[in-house]
């Protein structure tokens, strides 16, 4: 079924359009570059970040532009931010499954989960 994320913003209660989200696969301490996107008006990106015939066991990494989308958003930050990246390791242990990582964020925390 593949694997998406979606970002909500909840300092301002709404998607984190604009923000910038790269996707990474992990082997040890390798990480390899596969994907770069800004989310869309839904916090999403445009397409899944793979499709079903796509996904494939193992370990990835998202990374979330936190930071930079905030300033953007004209959010004064302290320098350094609390958050300036969120990076998120997970694990694709059936890629028969959907894998949905969600990221609820502000300037000051964030959450995550798998979803559906």
């Amino acid at each position: 079924m593949g694997l998406s994320t979606h970002v909500l913003d909840t300092m301002h209660g709404c998607p984190a359009e604009g923000m910038a989200v790269t996707l990474y696969r992990t082997e040890g301490d390798q990480a390899t570059l596969l994907q770069r996107h800004t989310l869309n008006a839904d916090g999403r990106t445009a397409t899944p970040l793979f499709d079903a015939d796509s996904l494939r066991t193992g370990t990835y990494r998202l990374v979330f532009e936190v930071a930079a989308y905030f300033a953007a958003r004209g959010v004064a930050l302290p320098q350094p931010s609390f958050l300036g990246r969120v990076q998120l390791d997970f694990g694709v242990a059936d890629a028969a499954q959907h894998y949905h990582v969600p990221l609820l964020v502000s300037p000051w925390a964030y959450s995550t989960y798998r979803g559906s």
